[in-house]
């Protein structure tokens, strides 16, 4: 063959034959974090049934597997977009204006579980929870002090909230407009993505038919009002947290971001108005390689799915944006200064991979929420990364290896097979209803936790390399006040607000929920204005569509 592919066979059985006879290869296992067998070397034979232009092509050409745009990070580095939310507004927006001053250049918010579940703090459910895992919100005076003085119409803003998404949404939109700052400026991300839930996280509340519903009224609404706001980030990271594979994060993902585009489609929008605003959200895991085969094949997939699939016309459409946060569940209590260097390899797999914008988790997090110096160390990181090491000097670094190219093929193969099982099943919502994903993922996180219990996968500190000693990294502490001031500020608001506005409101909000065809999301903001709450809301939809129990699937 002209390529040279024979040869390259022929040298390729020469070198493994000497390779064994001469026993010098360790017994292994060769495997990525995802348990798949690596290879010991890879060849021009290895890529023999990829077509360059229609499989790779340069950077800012379908199907955008070496990266959306053409000059890569040459032309716009990566957002650097800190998770962060911690006790009381007043507190969060303090680490927000310290986060900025460090160089954060996006923001990140992270609510607690009374929020997330979508419970008011007063509420017997929400007790002992204030401020734990992010921050406390459930008025429109609170969502005011979270944003005090930071500059909306000049930054991006994502919230990591998915059932009570609608209603944070709307407090975020009325009180930029409290402040003068049209909705149609304000840019950033709404989590939003429901089915992930179901299939990991399992902060749900309502029945899946219902929550989508509710998750196609904002993206119907972002669409027509906030051209800027990415309505859903589709998310795999908790998919991943939960102990899936990398193959299973990115099918999993991909499969809930075409069921997303199906109900966009059955609620009458063109794919070509929405679909542009649809981004997307990955963990990055210690595994270098396969991380960036994973982000690498998930732009190739995405621009195939909706050109091919769903035919979309812009080309804006086939881009697959997202963000990356490292992975968490890779983070020790032991030896926690280790988990800079797990961060740093991880960071530099998704800035390797083309990620959009990035978190870097701080040492900490597996002690607690991160202190003001990891914070600042894991800001650091990527700015390191950014500046130091020449990764962004050209466009796709790692286009072109033999291995990474291998990877990336197999990875989309391994993707579409998951594709056809969720086909097979009837779609996403059955496949969440019959246990599919559920077993998927704990199988996978079974077989990881038993090749750490056998030593056939090292994790420093944990299973090797031990080490006795004391904690010395400073644990932050919240305000002992905070809860008090919190509640005080409800009270207040709601003996304050207009009792006969807030009841009309709620009133029309109640209708409009009732009516399939209405959307929902200009009565949730005309709610909040008029004094209503996350709890109020979020209960009014418990009563309107009943809440939901996951089948137990043995």
């Amino acid at each position: 063959m002209a390529d040279g592919s024979d040869r390259a066979r022929e040298l390729r059985g020469q070198y493994d034959e000497t390779v064994v006879q001469e026993g010098k290869e360790l017994a292994g296992p060769f495997m990525t974090v995802s348990g798949r067998p690596i290879e010991r070397l890879y060849d021009p034979t290895d890529l023999a049934g990829l077509d360059y232009e229609a499989d790779i092509n340069l950077p800012g050409s379908y199907p955008f597997t070496r990266g959306i745009h053409r000059t890569g990070y040459r032309g716009k580095p990566w957002t650097i977009r800190m998770f962060s939310g911690f006790g009381s507004v007043e507190e969060t927006n303090q680490r927000y204006k310290d986060l900025l001053a460090a160089g954060n250049n996006g923001l990140s918010v992270a609510f607690d579980m009374p929020t997330l579940m979508g419970y008011d703090h007063d509420e017997p459910w929400a007790e002992g929870e204030f401020g734990s895992c992010g921050v406390a919100v459930d008025s429109i005076a609170d969502m005011e002090i979270l944003l005090d003085g930071l500059p909306l119409d000049r930054i991006s803003t994502s919230m990591t909230i998915n059932s009570p998404a609608p209603v944070l949404w709307a407090l975020f939109i009325a009180a930029a407009e409290r402040r003068g700052i049209p909705r149609a400026k304000l840019a950033g991300t709404l989590q939003n993505d429901i089915l992930k839930e179901y299939i990991a996280q399992n902060e749900f509340i309502y029945p899946p038919a219902q929550s989508m519903r509710l998750v196609t009224d904002t993206i119907e609404f972002a669409t027509r009002e906030l051209p800027l706001w990415n309505s859903v980030s589709v998310s795999g990271y908790h998919i991943r947290e939960a102990g899936a594979t990398a193959a299973q994060e990115l099918a999993f993902t991909l499969a809930d971001g075409v069921e997303y585009v199906k109900w966009a489609l059955a609620r009458g929008l063109d794919i070509d108005s929405f679909a542009p605003r649809i981004s997307f959200f990955f963990n990055s895991h210690n595994d270098f390689f396969e991380e960036v085969a994973k982000f690498r094949a998930a732009r190739r997939i995405w621009a195939r799915l909706m050109r091919e699939k769903f035919g979309a016309r812009s080309e804006r459409s086939w881009y697959m944006r997202f963000h990356t946060q490292t992975a968490g569940v890779s983070l020790t209590e032991a030896q926690p200064e280790v988990n800079l260097v797990r961060v740093a390899i991880q960071a530099l797999a998704a800035v390797m991979g083309g990620t959009q914008s990035l978190h870097t988790d701080a040492m900490d997090e597996a002690i607690a929420l991160p202190g003001e110096k990891a914070a600042r160390l894991a800001v650091r990181t990527q700015q390191v990364i950014l500046h130091e090491s020449g990764v962004i000097n050209t466009i796709d670094p790692l286009g072109g290896s033999y291995f990474v190219e291998r990877l990336t093929a197999d990875m989309e193969a391994d993707v579409n097979r998951y594709f056809e099982q969720i086909e097979a099943l009837g779609g996403v919502i059955p496949a969440i209803e019959t246990g599919f994903f559920q077993k998927e993922i704990a199988d996978a996180a079974a077989r990881f936790q038993r090749e750490i219990e056998t030593r056939d996968r090292i994790i420093v500190g944990v299973n090797e390399y031990l080490l006795e000693e004391e904690l010395e990294i400073p644990i932050l502490r919240m305000d002992p006040e905070g809860e008090k001031r919190h509640l005080a500020r409800l009270r207040a608001h709601r003996a304050a607000r207009d009792g006969a506005a807030w009841a009309a409101a709620m009133e029309r909000l109640e209708v409009a929920s009732h009516a399939s065809a209405e959307n929902t999301m200009p009565y949730v903001i005309d709610a909040v204005n008029a004094g209503a709450t996350v709890g109020e809301i979020c209960n009014l939809w418990r009563r309107v569509f009943g809440e939901y129990r996951e089948q137990v699937v043995v």
